[in-house]
């Protein structure tokens, strides 16, 4: 391990440290609005809830509030959204990153990769963000996943950077929460070739929820 990667894990240790020990209370956040009353009618999606997660599923997440949908268009593959949002991070219930979440599903990442997206934020705005793209596959089942992590209005692709983040505003505002966002969406088969059509989905689908969804979250 380099220098650069020790320095950066007694960072976290540190910080995490006095986050999890912080003896003032930390300042009440909320979502500006419920997750629920972000659409199901997007452009051309419409959207269903998925079923309630389990309450052990829920204890192991420690999220506070969360959506799951599965949007789906004519003619076209379903794209599931997910949006957890951690009120604070100070008790343990910190984002658990899908690399964690998706192989106790028999998910595996085949590849690993970022790209960077033009999107609107809620004033209107155009901005670029750098999110995570991943394939990943199941037998002879191939899904492209989208993630970030999201908190006071920066858009943040690296875990490390995230909790990096987390300690800085803990210190700064006295505030810990964040929200993880995920975007799924099946490649149609095993075949490479149909890879593009199902990232572009992916991202149109992250173009059309970001500034609404921009305009939940506690900025």
């Amino acid at each position: 391990m380099n220098t650069r990667l020790l320095i950066v894990a007694a960072m976290l240790l540190a910080g995490s440290g006095y986050v999890a020990h912080a003896t003032h209370a930390e300042d009440p956040v909320t979502t500006k609005q419920s997750l629920a009353t972000l659409p199901l009618d997007l452009g051309k999606w419409r959207g269903q809830e998925s079923p309630a997660m389990a309450s052990n599923v829920l204890k192991v997440l420690g999220v506070d509030e969360y959506l799951n949908r599965v949007y789906l268009a004519d003619r076209e593959p379903f794209v599931s959204l997910y949006v957890g949002f951690y009120a604070s991070q100070r008790q343990g219930d910190t984002i658990h990153s899908p690399l964690n979440c998706l192989p106790g599903a028999g998910w595996q990442p085949v590849v690993q990769d970022r790209i960077t997206i033009p999107v609107s934020d809620a004033s209107g705005s155009i901005r670029s963000i750098t999110i995570n793209q991943f394939v990943i596959q199941k037998g002879l089942e191939r899904q492209i996943v989208l993630y970030w992590y999201q908190s006071h209005g920066r858009v943040i692709a690296s875990e490390y950077a995230s909790k990096i983040y987390m300690v800085y505003d803990a210190m700064r505002l006295n505030r810990t929460d964040a929200a993880l966002v995920r975007v799924i969406t099946p490649i149609l088969d095993v075949d490479i070739a149909t890879e593009p059509a199902a990232a572009a989905r992916a991202t149109e689908f992250v173009q059309r929820i970001f500034p609404i969804l921009s305009g939940v979250l506690p900025s």
